[in-house]
């Protein structure tokens, strides 16, 4: 597993180093948007909807609108500083509940925790003492720049923690429109609802459960697959994958053979070509406001 973050766990005088690895991942199938036309894969490029122009990353600034169309322009610097100000590479036990007290609600996400260097000892420590208590430890940690609530459990043979959600982030159920506040209810027909419930009470075992849905996706594109009717996208400079200078380098010369020109064109310089190398070679990134175009030619130009 991937280490995503390291620092260390306190509570009273203890410190435990840990590192955390992410506990699940996510297994869609991620499908690419085509042209129909040419079956190009269509990109994104960052433009401004005022100037109808392109911008860089140099352009853009971070905004907060306080009120619609109104914005509060915060700076790298002042960001950083927070940022240092707020980031502690450290997982604070504050409070220990039991979970049953915590609805599943506030639940965001798993992560596995394991013991850093010389950390073994105290690691085990704290997951016999949760283990025996039967408690859970209530925490607050920094994860890219984002303070958050945690909880650090048992779970097996290891300890996990569980970023839940501030209260405040819950929505309000009272919100919710329609919801019946006294529905009468005849005994027979609750009588019945109970018996089904109780006809298919089982143990819970996540290995019986699937996702149908991906699964079939998967074989359908598999067939597909099988029955050779994929596509080649009709972009004339496909993207390669290169390892180094020399092999993209390369790859640019044996494209141009063969093509006659009218004109000689000027020869280009080894960071010339390094730089024309790296732009073909980088994917554009999603801004606040898009346009869509294909690799070599905006749609409906």
């Amino acid at each position: 597993m991937h280490t995503m973050w390291k620092g260390s766990i306190s509570f009273g005088l203890v410190n435990i180093p840990i590192k955390l690895f992410a506990a699940t991942e996510d297994k869609d199938v991620k499908l690419r948007n085509l042209h129909k036309e040419c079956h190009t894969p269509i990109q994104y490029e960052k433009v401004c909807s005022h100037c109808d122009k392109d911008v860089t990353n140099e352009d853009i600034v971070k905004g907060y609108e306080y009120v619609k169309g109104k914005f509060i322009i915060l700076t790298d610097e002042e960001l950083k500083e927070l940022k240092d100000e707020h980031e502690d590479k450290s997982v604070e036990i504050v409070d220990f509940v039991n979970l049953e007290d915590i609805d599943p609600i506030y639940f965001s996400r798993s992560y596995f925790m394991g013991p850093g260097d010389n950390g073994s000892k105290a690691y085990g420590l704290l997951r016999e003492a949760l283990k025996t208590s039967g408690k859970i430890g209530i925490a607050e940690i920094t994860i890219r720049s984002k303070q958050q609530m945690a909880i650090i459990r048992v779970y097996k043979n290891s300890l996990v923690m569980e970023t839940i959600h501030y209260p405040d982030e819950v929505r309000n159920v009272d919100e919710v429109p329609a919801v019946p506040e006294n529905v009468e209810i005849n005994e027979k027909e609750l009588e019945t609802a109970i018996m089904l419930i109780d006809q298919l009470t089982t143990d819970f075992q996540p290995e019986k459960y699937q996702d149908d849905y991906r699964t079939a996706l998967l074989d359908l594109i598999q067939t597909k697959v099988n029955n050779n009717e994929g596509t080649t996208s009709k972009d004339t400079a496909p993207r390669t994958n290169v390892v180094d200078l020399m092999s993209a380098l390369q790859a640019s010369i044996e494209r141009t053979k063969g093509k006659e020109t009218t004109a000689v064109a000027p020869k280009k310089t080894t960071a010339q070509q390094k730089t024309q190398t790296s732009v073909s070679e980088a994917e554009p990134k999603a801004g606040t406001t898009q346009k869509v175009r294909t690799t070599r030619k905006k749609v409906g130009s």
